[in-house]
């Protein structure tokens, strides 16, 4: 018997719309075979077991550190050559975006194969440096707020559908678990390399 779970934002205030699932098992962890074998590391970096939760927990994690820092350190790079912490959000926004993206296109059956993309060619092309901490910090809340959205529409069915992106295969809850962890990467890359050489 199908059951109606309804998920609520912590920290935003915006109650969710209600998802129904047949049991549990389309918002568990992929299989490695649902996802190209390089987005793992992301997918074990997440430390709960539901995809709605460890969208949330991600959320909490950034905004958590985000509070953290200071906007003068939004340029703060921790050795030449690297992204500055702007850079990093910008980052994060741009692959949530897409990765959100090829969700929609998968739950929708779209069968065209998707391609990849280059995240430093990206990351040249932004506006990052120009922008304030409390801007990019909003965008990227705006961004998770619709992903998590997009992801609570989709059916049981819908969540284990699949496409190719990249040439690779990927479901679309690979999509939502890769994306949980991907922020959940960075943010720790923050934490420990760049507040940490700023403290230095």
């Amino acid at each position: 018997m199908a059951r109606t779970v309804a998920h609520q934002r912590r920290g935003t205030g915006h109650l969710s719309a209600a998802i129904t699932l047949v049991g549990m098992n389309a918002a568990a962890r992929p299989a490695p075979t649902e996802m190209a074998h390089f987005y793992q590391k992301y997918v074990d970096r997440c430390a709960a077991n539901d995809l709605f939760e460890t969208l949330e927990g991600s959320w909490d994690l950034v905004s958590e550190l985000l509070k953290r820092i200071p906007e003068e350190l939004g340029d703060h790079r921790y050795a030449p050559g690297k992204w500055s912490i702007k850079d990093v959000l910008h980052h994060c926004i741009d692959v949530e975006r897409v990765m959100a993206y090829r969700a929609l296109r998968f739950a929708r059956k779209d069968t065209t194969p998707l391609p990849g993309f280059e995240e430093d060619d990206y990351a040249k092309e932004t506006t990052a440096e120009k922008r304030s901490m409390k801007d990019l910090a909003a965008e990227l809340g705006s961004v998770h707020d619709s992903t998590m959205r997009l992801f609570r529409s989709f059916s049981e069915d819908m969540l284990l559908r699949q496409g190719t992106a990249n040439g690779q295969p990927c479901s679309v809850r690979a999509l939502g678990w890769i994306i949980a962890g991907h922020c959940a990467h960075h943010m720790s890359i923050i934490n420990e390399r760049y507040l940490q050489h700023a403290k230095a």
